[in-house]
């Protein structure tokens, strides 16, 4: 006999132990774990028709496939921007599932009160006004997207067109201008049907810069001729963390019409501390802001906010007319406001870590990350056969080999550092030259860690 969904409903707290007691022995052994896996994975099974019930489940996972899950929710996983997840945020994702709300709107549920106490929490953590509401998405690239489709709404209205009603194409040709956009950026205008190749990138600062340089940006906006345009500024680049004057930004649109939206992904949390919060300056300006919580909030992934001073043009966009879901009036439900209609409640996590650590819980975390990325960063300058590609300005190490760094020769030693366990770097291209990123987000990274992480580079460089 198999056993049956009446017999893990008699038997399930005994199931909720050994599922706690299997993720606190992984929790548990990060350390030790190897921070990537480079092997390949195992053959699909077949689907089982009699089902080995949850016991069986949970123990053909820990013997056929929780070997090769990466230890990202660890120390050394410095690759992309991957924070890890606090103890508080793992207790209220567990939770999520437990009560499973769906957080599309207020009816029957307190669970949509709760993400705007979460969301209101967030703008004020990141110093941002009461003019700016937002709602939790699953990450960077759909809040870009919602910020977008908003600003694609505005352009509408400066155009005297209804782009959620008439359609894209009634706008003719959008002029879309970055510095150094990220490539979600990209995505987020071809899902919008705005055009990957409207996305027209300023020049920078001379000088190891990534940051939009802001007389061509005024040039750039003047050759418009008064047509209206959307501006992506930076908070934040994926490569070296640096920053647009965002408030040099803001004033021109003093004398231009255009939309002006951030992409403060990881950079936002600048914020949080008294030492780079100039960083960030103009934020409050920003008519939509994309901020990413998986990353260095430490909440379990999916989560990240979008922000924007238009929410009527959001309901525009995004709202839902139907009779069983109701019309957005007064304080309008999120599923009027983002892409999906049924919502995971992924704003109790977040709460969660919020009420654990509070502001300056979070801000220990960011300001021991940033100084443990230049003490990595001191550590890299100092190896032979290594050398920085850039200041270490933030969170970010961006590094290469000092002599040929060939595509071929860096993701040679990217390799050997993930083979050999101790840490996880991923690849990337500045200024022309192939080279290697640490992201530092986890709140569980130490001094040790950076000592284990310079020793394999040491070793392998």
């Amino acid at each position: 006999m198999h056993p049956t969904l009446a017999d893990d409903l008699a038997r399930f707290p005994e199931l909720l132990q050994s599922a706690r007691d299997f993720a606190v022995r992984e929790l548990g052994g990060l350390d030790d774990r190897p921070v990537a896996r480079l092997d390949g994975a195992p053959g699909a099974d077949a689907l089982p028709d009699g089902g080995a019930g949850a016991e069986g489940a949970l123990a053909r996972f820990a013997e056929r496939w929780a070997p090769g899950f990466s230890a990202s929710a660890g120390p050394r996983y410095l690759g992309f921007v991957t924070g890890g997840a606090t103890p508080a945020s793992v207790a209220g994702d567990w939770l999520t599932g437990a009560y499973d709300q769906n957080g599309s709107g207020a009816a029957g549920s307190w669970a949509a009160a709760l993400e705007r106490e979460a969301v209101a929490w967030l703008r004020e953590l990141f110093g941002l006004g009461e003019a700016h509401s937002g709602a939790f998405v699953t990450g960077a690239t759909v809040s870009n997207t919602v910020g977008l489709a908003v600003a694609r709404e505005w352009l509408g209205e400066r155009l005297g067109v209804d782009v959620s009603r008439d359609g894209v194409a009634a706008l003719g040709p959008v002029d879309v201008l970055s510095g150094s956009p990220h490539s979600s950026v990209g995505k987020a205008l071809s899902v919008l049907g705005i055009g990957r190749d409207r996305l027209r990138q300023v020049p920078v600062l001379p000088g190891n810069r990534e940051a939009v340089d802001v007389d061509a940006l005024e040039r750039a906006l003047a050759a418009l001729d008064g047509r209206p345009a959307i501006v992506v500024a930076n908070a934040g680049t994926v490569n070296t963390v640096d920053f647009d004057d965002l408030r040099s930004i803001a004033a021109l649109r003093e004398r231009y019409g255009f939309w002006l939206h951030v992409d403060a992904a990881f950079g936002g949390f600048a914020a949080l501390s008294p030492a780079y919060a100039a960083l960030v300056d103009g934020l409050d300006a920003a008519d939509s802001v994309c901020v990413d919580l998986h990353k260095w909030l430490n909440v379990p992934y999916d989560a990240a906010v979008q922000f924007t001073r238009r929410r009527d043009l959001q309901v525009r966009v995004f709202h839902n007319a139907s009779p069983y879901l109701g019309l957005p009036t007064g304080e309008p439900d999120f599923l009027h406001l983002t892409p999906e209609n049924s919502r995971r409640l992924r704003a109790l996590p977040a709460w969660f870590s919020l009420v654990a650590y509070g502001r300056s819980g979070h801000r220990e975390i960011v300001e021991r990350n940033v100084a443990l990325a230049a003490r990595l960063g001191e550590g890299v300058a100092a190896l032979d056969g290594l050398r920085l590609l850039a200041p270490v300005r933030l969170n970010v190490v961006c590094f290469t080999l000092a002599e040929d760094p060939t595509p071929e020769r860096v993701a040679a030693l990217a390799d050997a550092v993930a083979a050999s366990g101790e840490a996880f770097l991923t690849p990337t291209v500045y200024d022309g030259v192939p080279g290697l990123r640490a992201a530092f987000s986890n709140w569980r990274t130490s001094e040790a860690d950076v000592a284990r992480v310079l020793a394999a580079l040491s070793a392998r460089g």
